[in-house]
């Protein structure tokens, strides 16, 4: 199947859902893609299973051709990043920046590490056929959140600057973190000789830093040299796409470029502000990136629903299920928390405790492509069997965050915001009282 037959079943999907959703059912939008994409694919295989057909049949072989891993790691994902990064408030980020640190590497080593021995402790309980270092590899693999996924819903929950900064940024920067662990505990298994953790992530992110800054800075000069929209767009493009194809190549994360290349420019067109009013009233440069985004958002949820179609089912799903949504639940919480006790209880934003704050993170924490990808990738280095539990486990964790965290995370900020609500109460009561 060609990329135009590609592409044009994916806008089907996409208008088709969208325009049912706005008229009656009303999700969110991207849960709603990744909802009714992976029903369809559930009937397409039941039809298959006890009606098959040749045409059918030829359909469904032709789907599980596409390579998602290449598509999204090697072509999308370094615009998506880009895209999410130039919507970070640079005030807010500055402000926050120990918290988002701390978040975006600690917690996701922390929840990695206690993802794979809780899987682990599963694996040896139900025997399954994995051993300590896959457990943890899966952990690199499901322990990075998706920005594009969770600044979707937070969009809806009117939550303060602060807190939507820090989720937001974690998601950002937290992906590179998430594929450095895992690019080390990979070379472990495949005994490619990257034994080093510390030289691994000094490569990886001090790499993608110096080739950022390097890169965006120069391209950066150009941009200020033009005040065509069109001129600045495509500048901005090409910016993301010679540093994530730079960093690849050297071996450096090209996700921490893409993010810092976003954020960059972000802060070269906040300085052009007040010039961008005069020669850009329409404000083409924000609206090509959201749109973009908005594009490519959408194809990959389409995409994740549907991937389904390419992934055999392991003798061990009934173990592997409720092991893999326990194991990131905890792995999470446990991950932040530790983070968040570093950080200090007066340092946590928007006034909430220690266990609101913990909580708010941990289920508002969604999984997305990045981890399907990784999870694909491990296929040439891992025995059948053992593959797919990784990949079973991946797919299951991003869609129980995407649909059952994505539709309940309203329902729990609520619901933490009326325990901050009474904590608060009952506290100045408590002051009052001392008083008199």
């Amino acid at each position: 199947m060609s990329i135009m037959n590609y592409l044009i079943i994916m806008l089907i999907f996409i208008v088709c859902i969208n325009l049912i959703n706005e008229k009656w059912i009303h999700l969110q939008n991207d849960i709603a893609l990744i909802f009714f994409s992976l029903i369809f694919s559930i009937v397409l295989l039941l039809v298959n299973a006890f009606l098959p057909g040749q045409p059918l049949s030829l359909i469904l072989r032709q789907f599980s051709g596409f390579e998602f891993e290449s598509y999204l790691i090697d072509t999308v994902l370094c615009f998506m990043l880009f895209a999410g990064a130039s919507k970070v408030n640079l005030k807010k980020f500055r402000q926050n920046i120990k918290a988002i640190s701390l978040l975006a590497l600690l917690t996701t080593v922390v929840s990695s590490l206690l993802y794979g021995a809780l899987f682990w402790v599963g694996a040896q309980l139900f025997g399954l056929p994995t051993d300590i270092w896959i457990c943890i590899l899966l952990g690199c693999i499901v322990s990075p959140t998706d920005p594009i996924a969770a600044t979707g819903i937070l969009n809806k929950l009117n939550l303060s600057k602060n807190v939507t900064s820090v989720i937001e940024s974690e998601s950002l920067f937290n992906d590179g973190t998430g594929v450095t662990l895992f690019v080390f505990f990979k070379s472990i298994i495949s005994h490619s000789g990257e034994n080093n953790f510390v030289m691994v992530m000094l490569k990886e992110i001090l790499g993608a830093l110096v080739v950022a800054v390097v890169i965006s800075f120069l391209l950066g000069q150009m941009l200020k040299c033009t005040r065509k929209p069109i001129q600045q767009i495509l500048v901005s493009v090409l910016d993301v796409a010679i540093s994530y194809v730079i960093c690849e190549h050297f071996g450096f994360s090209g996700v921490i470029a893409s993010v810092i290349c976003g954020m960059y420019f972000a802060y070269i067109m906040s300085g052009q502000e007040r010039k961008r009013t005069v020669y850009d009233p329409h404000n083409l440069y924000n609206d090509f990136w959201d749109i973009l985004d908005s594009i490519l958002n959408a194809i990959l949820f389409v995409m994740i629903g549907l991937s389904i179609l390419n992934i055999s089912i392991s003798t061990y799903i009934m173990v592997v299920l409720p092991t893999a949504i326990i194991a990131v639940i905890l792995s999470r919480f446990m991950g932040v928390a530790i983070s968040t006790l570093m950080l200090g209880r007066s340092k946590i934003p928007s006034s909430y405790s220690l266990f609101e704050f913990v909580s708010l993170m941990t289920w508002s924490a969604l999984k997305g492509g990045l981890s399907l990808a990784l999870a694909m990738s491990m296929k040439e280095i891992l025995n059948p069997d053992t593959y797919l539990i990784v990949l079973n486990t991946a797919y299951i964790t991003i869609i129980f965050t995407v649909i059952v965290q994505g539709l309940t995370v309203k329902k729990g900020y609520l619901l933490i915001e009326q325990h901050k609500a009474r904590r608060i109460r009952h506290q100045s009561i408590k002051c009052e009282n001392q008083v008199h």
